[in-house]
């Protein structure tokens, strides 16, 4: 069956010639044809009639095409391989320093929609789009060729924006074995036992990998024999690479869930390390913050790496204040020449906005600070200068007064 067109509004078309990776319905003039959701489309000047770009159709979705491609080229296994081989190579340098990356970072790697991860001899895939879930079973297939080393490929697209795209949740071995309940990494010499069965995101915050290195970095240079408090926890990550990189004397490990607790002592023994008595605590952040408060509780560090609060527009405002409480409670808590890690994962909430919700819960706390470092995800999740929405994760390394 040959291509449906599109006919692009001229006003529309401006968001095409800047290279951006999504194109809303409000854009779309005409259909030439009867497209079914997930099929490739070609999209033209509604005008001239001039190639404009070609991607997948979902008439169910707000953003009804996601571009592969701005050139009049086919859309053929060798592309997909082809973007699948860029991915893989730009990242290959990293296997020098960790067994666990990511591979494919979605729109930002020409390939919307498609997130996969590595983690030693597995892979983790994320189908967040029609048109990707519809060609997941080929992706996997070049990937097993790509990557021969590879002994399989779990999905876990079990996230929320697939709802947005009239799909339902997927888990499942794509490929090749089933991976064990815990695969191991290695991060620069530090060892995490990672759940892609049940772990947040695809099993590991990948993302926080240079973070991770950099607080410890701050700790072993300025602050050696920290007390850290860590805030949502999850799998200590944080608190491993304070310990073993950072000089740290104690880490108080704080998340609502007991599981992810349970695999952060696990964690702790991995890499050799004997957790204190009161190392891990289980409850809500924000009630606990507030007991510590009350108890005049003091650390030299704090680690603020808290899930998504904004998921819509109409949340932002909701989420700028529960990142408020939170930093605010943080800056009430830690010593003069403390240091506060604090990070949002909100793509909504922008750097900006960020700055500025931190700056009023220290005007508020009547402390002084100074950022010492900006942070954001590693460089195996890069962002298009194409596709700003792609910035999600951004991060402040503040010191305190």
């Amino acid at each position: 069956m040959s291509e449906a067109t599109l006919r692009i509004r001229a006003d529309r078309a401006k968001t095409l010639s800047r290279r951006h990776p999504w194109l809303y319905s409000g854009a779309v003039q005409a259909v030439e044809g009867a497209p079914r959701d997930g099929d490739l489309v070609t999209l033209r000047s509604a005008d001239s009639g001039a190639f404009l770009g070609r991607g997948y159709w979902n008439s169910r979705s707000q953003i009804a095409v996601r571009i592969l491609t701005w050139h009049d080229e086919p859309i053929t296994p060798d592309f997909w391989r082809a973007r699948l081989q860029r991915a893989i190579g730009l990242r290959r340098p990293l296997a020098r320093f960790t067994t666990a990356y990511r591979l494919v970072n979605a729109e930002s790697d020409g390939l919307p929609g498609l997130i996969v991860d590595q983690y030693g001899d597995w892979l983790v895939l994320q189908a967040l789009t029609c048109g990707i879930d519809r060609r997941k079973h080929e992706l996997a297939a070049l990937l097993t060729e790509l990557l021969p080393q590879i002994r399989g490929i779990y999905e876990r697209s079990d996230v929320d924006v697939r709802e947005k795209e009239g799909l339902p949740p997927s888990v499942g071995v794509l490929a090749g074995e089933s991976p064990p309940q815990l695969l191991e990494i290695d991060e620069s010499g530090c060892r995490y036992a990672v759940d892609i069965y049940r772990g947040q995101k695809t099993g590991f915050y990948l993302d926080q990998r240079e973070n991770r290195a950099a607080l410890a970095d701050y700790l072993r240079t300025f602050l050696p024999q920290a007390h850290v408090l860590n805030c949502f926890a999850y799998t200590g990550a944080f608190a491993v690479a304070a310990l073993k990189g950072g000089d740290a004397a104690h880490v108080l490990n704080l998340d609502v869930s007991q599981d992810a607790l349970a695999l952060a002592r696990h964690n702790y023994a991995l890499n050799g390390l004997t957790p204190a008595e009161d190392a891990f605590l289980c409850g809500d952040v924000f009630e606990v913050l507030r007991r510590f408060r009350t108890e005049g509780r003091q650390f030299d560090c704090i680690v603020l790496d808290p899930p998504k609060f904004a998921h819509t527009q109409s949340q932002i405002e909701r989420a700028a204040r529960g990142y408020k409480d939170i930093n605010l409670l943080a800056f009430q808590l830690l010593r003069s020449g403390g240091c506060l890690a604090t990070f949002s994962c909100s793509g909504l909430v922008d750097a900006d906005l960020f700055q500025k919700i931190v700056f009023g819960a220290l005007e508020d706390s009547e402390r002084e600070a100074q950022v010492v470092r900006r942070l954001s995800a590693g460089v195996d999740h890069p962002v298009a200068l194409t596709f700003p929405e792609g910035f999600y994760l951004k991060g402040l390394l503040c010191r305190v007064w």
